[in-house]
């Protein structure tokens, strides 16, 4: 019997197991119904020797020295403060818009008071911001909305920014200074020796076995475990008894070239044209030398993996519908982007599974003897609150050691 099973090898999941493991001495199996741990922040070498992120550019930064100290643990860094470019119109300039971005599309000389006032100028009177239009066009105005978000929008998401929630470009700033960095996080770096090698230390634990290829269905009514952690898509755990929590994807189309390097930064993006968003370069983030480079173009799609929440009002609705009954499941914890269906960057994805463990410290009772726990528990979800006979609930399972 294990004492928890943990669905995901994402972060949430793979912090939740080693914290478990190692300051509970309780055993963990952790499942992944993909071929590989890290989710989405996977890496791996290609055939070319380079190290690549399977899934696109996944850059660590955090304000959390907290948050930093604790992944020390596990890997070594690389300093890296990650480089934006946009390509407008065939002249590449920063992202964020910055001072040097004005001014090299406008050839104009201005300075930082002077780049303030401009914008002041151009921005227009918003009463109410509720959507992403509102939020640029609020601060900087219409044409460099235009330029710089209203097609990569459009791409990204599959919508205008008039149709989504103000939190997709709010948290994207404007400079008046020529600070080029894309964070200004206290802590940008990378693991030293990639993603993949962080989790394996991560998951390296004796308490903690790992199955891959396995979804959640493959064991829930096979395994013994006394505690669930959940890091999957909330509506699937749920049958999708409401409808489906709609997502955004993306396709990758991984290339390598015989050049040392392709692009002057880490990303270009590609607002105004091509179907694509934007082309990555790892040499950049990952310090690796050499003949040949490997790059990644993103082509947002509605179809594959989930990626992205869709922030709309009746999305959040439709989730808080589901969130109502992931409450009641006994001894069950849903942690990480999908499962909150929230949009977290990597650091407040830890954040969270740190969090969740300090809940869990303070209100479970560690294992040691299971005869005294509670071993009856709910394994699945149901859509309405009628008894179990009905067909509404899956069956109540008698844990046994």
């Amino acid at each position: 019997m294990y004492d928890w099973l943990i669905v995901g090898a994402g972060f949430a999941g793979s912090v939740l197991a080693e914290r478990i493991a190692s300051q509970r001495n309780e055993t963990v199996l952790i499942i992944d119904r993909r071929d590989h741990i890290g989710g989405n922040a996977s890496d791996m070498y290609n055939e070319a020797g380079v190290l690549i992120h399977r899934y696109g550019p996944h850059i660590f930064h955090t304000n959390s020295e907290v948050i930093f100290q604790y992944l020390s643990n596990f890997t070594q860094w690389r300093f890296y403060e990650h480089k934006v470019l946009a390509d407008i119109g065939g002249v590449q300039v920063p992202i964020p818009i910055n001072l040097d971005t004005i001014n090299t599309l406008y050839g104009l000389q201005l300075d930082s008071e002077e780049l303030e006032a401009w914008f002041k100028m151009r921005a227009e009177p918003v009463e109410d911001v509720k959507t992403s239009e509102d939020v640029i066009v609020s601060k900087v105005g219409r044409e460099l909305y235009e330029m710089f978000y209203r097609g990569y929008t459009r791409k990204q998401w599959g919508l205008d920014p008039s149709e989504l929630d103000k939190s997709v470009t709010a948290r994207v700033p404007t400079r008046t200074n020529r600070d080029d960095r894309y964070f200004t996080d206290a802590y940008q770096f990378m693991p030293r020796e990639g993603y993949t090698r962080l989790f394996e230390n991560l998951l390296g634990h004796p308490n903690i076995e790992v199955r891959l290829n396995t979804g959640y269905k493959d064991v829930s009514n096979k395994s013994n475990y006394l505690r669930l952690i959940y890091t999957g898509q909330i509506d699937e755990y749920f049958d999708f008894c409401f409808g489906r929590l709609p997502y955004r994807s993306l396709k990758f189309r991984h290339v390598t070239l015989p050049q040392e390097k392709f692009q002057a930064v880490g990303t270009v993006n590609y607002p105004m044209s091509h179907d694509y968003t934007r082309i990555s370069e790892y040499k950049h983030m990952t310090g690796q030398k050499g003949p040949r480079t490997s790059i990644t173009y993103e082509f947002p799609t509605d179809q594959g993996d989930p990626y992205y929440p869709i922030p709309r009002p009746e999305n959040h609705d439709l989730y808080k519908r589901y969130d109502a009954l992931a409450k009641r499941e006994d001894g069950t914890w849903f942690v990480g982007r999908l499962a909150n269906y929230q949009y977290y960057n990597m650091d407040q994805v830890v954040g969270q599974a740190l969090a969740t463990f300090r809940q869990i410290m303070f209100s479970v009772p560690l294992t040691g003897n299971r005869d005294i726990l509670a071993n009856e528990r709910l394994l699945g979800g149901a859509c309405l609150d009628r008894p179990a006979s009905t067909g509404n609930h899956r069956s109540l399972h008698r844990l046994k050691t």
